[in-house]
């Protein structure tokens, strides 16, 4: 499977005080996560990159002071600006994915074999993220994202083997 080398991981979408700070809205599970970073990129192919002075997180959003914005002015005119993390500048924890990873997988039955569909959408609603599974009669199943319902995830492969949880789907014993 093609990885993306440089990911959308949030888009700048305010400014915040008046020497150059901008407001990170971030777009993944923890927004400490962004203030790791000393760079970020201004698009997709990482041509454009702009340092990272400082960064702070400020009610779920983070502030960041980026190199050679220095006033509201010029912070404003980052604004809508989406921002980019290269894959290869960190490194995830075990069983930790990115969710444009796993996107596109082909879910089946640790068991048995049987192939449910492809992973189509990922929710977070609360204590564990939430995967839909959509097979080729555009039917969605939902399955909680949690160790004894994913049991393995190769991304080399494409593949999610699951073992579904007693009544998760009702069409099975």
């Amino acid at each position: 499977m093609a990885y993306q080398r440089f990911l959308e991981t949030g888009q700048i979408v305010s400014t915040h005080g008046i020497k150059g700070e901008v407001r990170i809205q971030p777009w993944c599970d923890d927004s400490a996560f962004l203030t790791e970073f000393d760079s970020f990129y201004l698009d997709k192919q990482g041509k454009n990159s702009i340092m990272v002075e400082s960064a702070r997180v400020h009610k779920n959003v983070v502030v960041a002071k980026l190199q050679g914005i220095d006033t509201m002015e010029q912070a404003q005119k980052m604004r809508n600006c989406i921002l980019y993390i290269d894959r290869e500048e960190l490194e995830l924890p075990e069983d930790t994915y990115f969710i444009q990873d796993l996107i596109g997988l082909t879910v089946k039955n640790v068991d048995t074999g049987k192939v449910y569909g492809k992973l189509t959408q990922v929710s977070q609603p609360g204590a564990n993220d939430v995967y839909h599974i959509t097979d080729d009669q555009k039917k969605e199943r939902l399955i909680p994202a949690i160790p004894d319902v994913v049991i393995r995830t190769d991304l080399k492969d494409g593949i999610m083997e699951i073992r579904p949880l007693k009544g998760l789907f009702e069409d099975e014993d």
